[in-house]
């Protein structure tokens, strides 16, 4: 799926820190923990507590955030439509990679048990 390229910009500019709270919300909203939302993160990324915390205290943009994570060799498995696209058919790999975190974080929101959201 085509995005265009203002979008994807727009995603790569855009800080971890300030989506993160939203994150913690959505989740903690559904009764799920902060903890699993850390769980969700660390399969994604590699990223541990600590490290997670210094790229939020960083302010380091989704660009900067995807290039230092050792994405989990079963990220291509996160399908299935975030925001209006496809994951699978987004085309622009880093837009692609915060899309799977949307996704993990949506599936964590809505009661998935954590073995399937941890393929």
């Amino acid at each position: 799926m085509k995005t265009t390229p203002e979008h994807d910009e727009r995603i790569a500019k855009m800080t971890f820190a300030s989506v993160y709270p939203h994150y913690i919300t959505k989740v903690e909203k559904k009764g799920r923990a902060k903890e699993e939302l850390h769980q969700v993160i660390e399969w994604l990324t590699g990223f541990d507590d600590k490290i997670l915390q210094e790229l939020i205290k960083e302010r380091v943009t989704f660009k900067t955030f995807f290039m230092n994570a050792k994405l989990n060799p079963n990220a291509h498995l996160i399908k299935g439509v975030i925001c209006g696209y496809r994951i699978e058919e987004i085309e622009t790999p880093l837009t692609r990679q915060v899309r799977y975190l949307d996704k993990l974080v949506d599936e964590l929101a809505k009661g998935k048990k954590m073995d399937k959201i941890l393929r």
